[in-house]
C-alpha cells in the first residue's frame, strides 16, 4: 500500500511538473490578461460538471474570497450552484444549453468564461463556449488528454496531457491556484 501511495504522489508531482515547466509563459499571458479584464470591469464566470462543477465553485471562492491579504475581491460566479436554474434549463430547454442560457442573461462584453473539462468533450461546455465567443468573452479552457473540441473554442487553452482523471484535475487545482 506505501508504494502504491508513493507512486501516486510522484505521478502527480510529475505530471504538474512537466505542465507547468511547459505553460509557464502562457500562464503567465493568461494571468495578466485576466488582470486587465478585472481591472476593466470584468466578470468570470466558471464552469465544469461532475468534479469540474465544484472546481468551477472553489475557483469563484478563490477570486471573490481571497485568502492572500492584501488582495482585493474579484467578481467571480460559478454557474454550477443555482439547483433550481440548472434543472429547470436542463428540463425545459436542454442540459446543453445550461451554462450557456446563463452567460445570456449575465454576461457582457469584456468578461471571461472558464470551463473545466477533464475531457474537453462535453455539450454543455462546448456550447457555452460558444456563446461566450459570440458575447464577446474572453474564452479559457483547462482540460486534459489531447484537448477534445474544447479546446479549440479558447482563447486561452491548457491541456494537460494525461489520460487520468485524477492527474488532470490535480494539475487543474495547481492551475487555478496559480492563476
Amino acid at each position: 500500500m506505501k508504494d502504491a501511495i508513493l507512486r501516486k504522489a510522484r505521478e502527480s508531482a510529475e505530471v504538474k511538473e512537466a505542465f507547468f515547466r511547459a505553460e509557464a509563459d502562457r500562464i503567465e499571458t493568461l494571468a495578466r490578461a485576466m488582470a486587465a479584464a478585472f481591472e476593466r470591469g470584468g466578470r468570470l464566470y466558471v464552469m465544469g460538471n461532475g468534479g469540474g462543477a465544484t472546481d468551477a465553485q472553489h475557483v469563484s471562492v478563490e477570486f471573490c474570497h481571497p485568502i492572500i491579504e492584501k488582495r482585493r475581491p474579484l467578481p467571480a460566479v460559478a454557474l454550477t450552484t443555482d439547483n433550481a436554474l440548472l434543472t429547470a434549463i436542463s428540463n425545459d430547454r436542454d442540459f446543453a444549453k445550461v451554462f450557456g442560457d446563463q452567460l445570456h442573461t449575465h454576461a457582457r462584453h469584456g468578461d471571461m468564461a472558464l470551463a473545466l473539462s477533464t475531457s474537453g468533450q462535453s455539450p454543455n461546455l462546448l456550447h457555452a463556449l460558444e456563446v461566450a465567443r459570440e458575447l464577446g468573452l474572453m474564452t479559457i479552457a483547462f482540460t486534459g488528454k489531447d484537448g477534445g473540441r474544447v479546446a479549440a473554442l479558447a482563447d486561452h487553452a491548457f491541456v494537460v496531457p494525461s489520460f487520468s482523471i485524477h492527474r488532470i484535475q490535480e494539475t487543474h487545482v495547481a492551475l487555478y491556484h496559480v492563476v
